[in-house]
């Protein structure tokens, strides 16, 4: 049988908050079964994420106010991890 289908959608540049917003939108369609497994595939203006802990904000070199002067901006996230830079040019997925 048939592999069940894959939707890949190609977003170019979306904002981080914007993107975030979309995938629980997707996952909980995902969850109810109502959309197919879905992969986004995008990258973001200049961002930098770090956990909604505090965990690698400790790593920012700059405070949120003068990053976002310089086009950065700063989320904190429910991921894993330390400090992340997400940027123009590289090539985020997010399979749901």
């Amino acid at each position: 049988s048939a592999p069940p289908p894959l939707v890949v959608v190609s977003l170019g540049r979306v904002d981080y908050g914007k993107a975030l917003t979309l995938q629980n939108a997707l996952v909980a369609a995902r969850i109810a079964d109502t959309i197919p497994d879905t992969l986004l595939l995008l990258e973001h203006p200049p961002t930098i994420t770090h956990s909604y802990t505090g965990r690698g904000a400790e790593h920012l070199l700059g405070d949120p106010a003068t990053l976002a002067d310089r086009g950065v901006a700063v989320h904190p996230t429910d991921r894993g991890g330390d400090i992340t830079f997400h940027g123009p040019g590289q090539l985020v997925s997010y399979p749901i």
